[in-house]
């Protein structure tokens, strides 16, 4: 069990402390963070009447150390929600005292609580330290490809059709 974390959805009040720690995910995966305009996106996607994502920090003492962001999907076999974890970060100076713990309990405790058929996610082939974690908490690993189109692609596509 980690020493005093406290976990907390995402509001106004602590929405910058929020961004911070995607920022930091996005430097731990040497990917570029979320520019200006991303970054009004996500807050009115997490903070609107009607969010398209739930986010909850991980807080210590008067410290952030870490975040998670989840949302709904949905089985077509088991006719049932899947919760879907986006992101599951921990500052590296927290990691390995039950924080990340705690937070994908809560997660899986939100699943429970919404009747999900399934819990599911993705973790970078590189990232042996989060396939270890995962892994020690029993989860299956898939044998899928995830393919994607990003928001260029998706305009030349749409545009080719045209």
């Amino acid at each position: 069990m980690s020493e005093e974390l406290k976990i907390e959805k995402v509001k106004s009040e602590n929405f910058e402390s929020f961004l911070s720690l995607i920022d930091k995910l996005a430097e731990y995966e040497k990917s570029n963070p979320p520019d200006n305009a991303a970054r009004k996106r996500l807050r009115q996607d997490a903070l609107s009447n009607k969010p398209i994502f739930e986010a909850y920090l991980g807080k210590t003492k008067d410290e952030y150390v870490g975040y998670t962001i989840i949302f709904m999907t949905y089985s077509s076999y088991l006719a049932l929600p899947i919760l879907y974890l986006e992101d599951l970060y921990v500052l590296e100076k927290y990691r390995k005292k039950g924080i990340g713990q705690e937070m994908f309990d809560f997660c899986v405790k939100i699943a429970k609580e919404k009747g999900c058929g399934r819990m599911e996610w993705c973790a970078y082939n590189w990232n042996k330290t989060a396939i270890s974690f995962y892994e020690k908490n029993n989860a299956n690993r898939l044998d899928k490809t995830y393919y994607r189109l990003n928001k260029e692609q998706i305009d030349r596509f749409f545009n080719s059709k045209s």
